[in-house]
């Protein structure tokens, strides 16, 4: 089995990253044909969405955060309407019903949680930028390299049954060494830019407006010399 490692999906420039992405679906109800990057039996999958026109779902079957690189996409449940432009990002409930509308020449990267659970939270929730954040938990003492950071968070999506938190999160620069990473975690970085090392000690460069995923147990530094603030997906 090929050791699990982070993977860039998409580009600030709306240009597809050249990770090796599967086509195919998330599932019998998905709405979507997708390129997949990372899609395991513990119900976590990532990767991007190239569509345009009208999709309707009565009861979406995943929750799953989307971040939109190229065009324009709107979403729509009973009465919420959220129009997301390159950068933007928003949360689909489990269970919403829903009508997307994606401009022609649309890309958005997705995390999605697949397990079939009876617990549903139904809505959007949009990922603004510059939430307020509070202060949070800095890495481990053990594992950096650096002065610890400062760090800040604020979770907008909270999934209790499934153990999925979606918000943002922000951090003075810090370097720490490798070690498996403790989540599943999708980023999309609002600003700055990190450096991720993988095992074989090849580096992986996240920038402005880059969204990448981080499988649980991939084998990860991060050297970051400039503020970072991220959109943030983990379970």
């Amino acid at each position: 089995m090929l050791e699990p490692t982070a993977v860039l999906l998409a580009h600030a420039d709306g240009s597809l990253a050249s990770t090796p992405f599967t086509p195919g679906s998330l599932g019998a109800n998905d709405p979507f044909d997708r390129l997949i990057a990372y899609a395991e039996e513990d119900g976590m999958a990532a990767g991007v969405v190239r569509a345009s026109g009208l999709f309707s779902v009565d009861e979406y079957p995943f929750s799953e955060t989307i971040v939109v690189h190229a065009g324009t996409v709107t979403l729509r449940s009973q009465g919420q309407m959220l129009q997301l432009k390159p950068g933007e990002s928003a949360v689909i409930g489990r269970g919403t019903a829903l009508e997307i509308e994606a401009q022609p020449g649309s890309l958005w990267a997705f995390c999605a949680d697949t397990q079939r659970i009876e617990a549903h939270l139904p809505g959007l929730t949009a990922l603004p930028a510059h939430t307020l954040l509070s202060p949070s938990a800095a890495p481990d003492d053990e594992i950096l390299l650096s002065p610890p950071p400062q760090c800040r968070s604020h979770n907008l999506f909270v999934e209790e049954t499934s153990n999925l938190r979606i918000g943002i999160w922000d951090s003075t620069p810090y370097t720490r060494k490798s070690r498996p990473h403790k989540l599943h975690e999708l980023m999309h970085l609002l600003e700055g830019s990190v450096t991720l090392q993988a095992a074989d000690g090849s580096d992986l460069t996240v920038n402005t407006g880059d969204t990448v995923f981080v499988p649980l147990n991939a084998p990860c530094a991060w050297k970051s010399s400039v503020y970072v603030r991220k959109v943030y997906v983990v379970k």
